[in-house]
C-alpha cells in the first residue's frame, strides 16, 4: 500500500510515521513544506498525480490554542480549509479511494450533550476562542461525508480530543493546556519558582489522549470499512485543568502553590468523547496518562534543557 502522509512533522504525523515504520510499511510518501505548499491547489493535484498514492492520510493542518487561534482566526479558518480542500479533492481527481482526515473535538457544540456522541456534531454553538478553526474541520468532514455520497468514496474522518506526546508544542502562547502546563511546571522545578500560574479557574475538565494510540488507530481504521464516516478517539475519561495541574506537580516532586488567572479564557467547560463506536469497531487506547506523561516529559527534557 502506497501510504501518502501529510503533515508528517506534527506532533500526530510524525506519531503516524514512526507508527507506520514499526509495522514496516515501506512505502509512505513525506513531503516538506519548502518542496510543496500543502496551500497550492495545483502542486498539490501534481504531487498527488505524480505519487499515485493508494491512501491518503491527512495529518496536516494549521493549530494552537486559546490565545493563537483567537488572535489569527483569519489565518486559522483559511489555511485548514485550503490544506483540506487540497488534500481531499486533490486525491478523488486522481482516483484515491480510501483517505483518512484527522479532525479534532472541538467541532462539536460548546455546550454539548455529554459525554459528546458523533451524532451532536452541528446541534448548538461553538466556542467562541476556536470557531474559525472548528469551522474548517466542520466543512473537512461534511466534505468527506459528501464525496463518500456521491462518489463512491471511502474517505473517514478521524476526532481526536486533546492530544499530547512526543514533538508536542510548547511555545508559551500558542500551546494547548496539557503542554503549557508541562513547560511552565519544568520551569518551577529548574528556576525553584514558588507559584505555578494557570490560565482560567482550573474548572473546564478535559479529556487527554496519548498521541500513539491516535497513530494507532488511524493504523487500524486504514484497514477497516466503516459505515460511519465520522469516528471519535480519545479514552472516555476527564479530569479538571486543576487536576492536571496537581497531577504534573505531583509527577514532578514540586512544592508550589497553583495560582489560577482568571483573567484568562476557560473555553469549552466539559468536554469528553464518547468513545462506544471506535469501541465497538475494536479499538481502543492502551496508553495511560501515567505512562505518556513519563514518555512525554522524557521527550520534552531532550530539547529544553
Amino acid at each position: 500500500m502506497r501510504i501518502f502522509l501529510a503533515g508528517h512533522k506534527g506532533l500526530v504525523g510524525s506519531a503516524i510515521l514512526r507508527k507506520l515504520a514499526k509495522k514496516n510499511y515501506n512505502n509512505v510518501i513525506t513531503v516538506d513544506r519548502k518542496k510543496l505548499d500543502l496551500l497550492d491547489q495545483k502542486k498539490v493535484f501534481e504531487f498527488i498525480k505524480n505519487k499515485k498514492p493508494d491512501l491518503v492520510i491527512i495529518a496536516a493542518a494549521k493549530v494552537g490554542g486559546i490565545y493563537h487561534n483567537s488572535k489569527h482566526s483569519a489565518d486559522f479558518i483559511y489555511e485548514n480549509l485550503q490544506i483540506q480542500n487540497n488534500l481531499i479533492h486533490g486525491s478523488f481527481k486522481n482516483k484515491v479511494k480510501r483517505l483518512i482526515f484527522l479532525g479534532s473535538s472541538c467541532i462539536y457544540p460548546k455546550f454539548s450533550k455529554q459525554p459528546i456522541k458523533e451524532e451532536y456534531l452541528l446541534t448548538g454553538k461553538l466556542e467562541e476562542t476556536n470557531s474559525p478553526y472548528a469551522t474548517a474541520k466542520i466543512a473537512g468532514v461534511k466534505m468527506c461525508e459528501a464525496y463518500n455520497k456521491q462518489y463512491k468514496t471511502n474517505y473517514i474522518c478521524l476526532m481526536p480530543t486533546n492530544t499530547y506526546g512526543p514533538n508536542d508544542n510548547y511555545h508559551s502562547l500558542n500551546s494547548h493546556f496539557f503542554p503549557a502546563l508541562i513547560k511552565k511546571a519544568h520551569e518551577c522545578k529548574i528556576r525553584n519558582k514558588k507559584i505555578l500560574n494557570v490560565w482560567g479557574s482550573g474548572k473546564p475538565l478535559r479529556e487527554l489522549i496519548f498521541v500513539d494510540d491516535i497513530a494507532e488507530a488511524c493504523l487500524f481504521f486504514m484497514k477497516k470499512k466503516t459505515k460511519n464516516v465520522v469516528i471519535n478517539i480519545g479514552t472516555g475519561k476527564e479530569k479538571s485543568i486543576k487536576e492536571y495541574a496537581d497531577f504534573i506537580v505531583k509527577k514532578l516532586n514540586l512544592n508550589v502553590k497553583i495560582k489560577f488567572d482568571r483573567s484568562k479564557p476557560d473555553g469549552v467547560p466539559r468536554k469528553v468523547l464518547d468513545i462506544s463506536l471506535a469501541k465497538k469497531y475494536g479499538w481502543k487506547p492502551k496508553v495511560s496518562l501515567d505512562d505518556g506523561f513519563d514518555i512525554t516529559y522524557k521527550d520534552y527534557l531532550k530539547y529544553n534543557n
